[in-house]
């Protein structure tokens, strides 16, 4: 069996240091939605046409469906945050982390809270009329 190597990937670190940029970035800037934007604007500009077909698309939902989650970056991925500046969306290129699918994912403040389970991501490949409707159904819970 092969042995995994210690610490952080090369693309983890990145990340790390990206998230690190984020903050500082915001404190200079302020937390506000513009400022958001123009991050979440700056970081979609940034992926490959695959990843940014998609990454917009999102943006595109979010700001149609829950208007009232601010954009803002976290780890360098494009997300969403409530009004306590919780994550309750997100998405993560393909890119990224060199994977076969993006992923439409969800935080702890999400509300999609049923039962005893509940989607917590997706893998996307493709927007489509279909799963823009099943994206736009979670967000909007997820939004509350």
């Amino acid at each position: 069996m092969a042995e995994k190597p210690a610490g952080l990937s090369k693309e983890e670190r990145a990340a790390v240091k990206a998230r690190a940029a984020e903050l500082r970035a915001q404190e200079k800037a302020g937390k506000t939605r513009a400022a958001g934007e123009q991050a979440v604007r700056e970081a979609i500009a940034a992926l490959p046409d695959e990843d940014r077909v998609l990454a917009e698309g999102i943006d595109r939902i979010v700001s149609e469906v829950a208007p009232q989650l601010v954009p803002k970056t976290w780890y360098g991925f494009p997300s969403y945050a409530d009004e306590n500046g919780k994550v309750v969306v997100f998405f993560k290129a393909a890119s990224k982390f060199t994977t076969r699918y993006a992923t439409l994912g969800f935080e702890e403040a999400a509300q999609l809270d049923d039962g005893d389970l509940w989607v917590t991501s997706f893998a996307l490949v493709a927007l489509t009329p279909a799963t823009e409707r099943t994206i736009a159904e979670h967000i909007r819970k997820a939004a509350g």
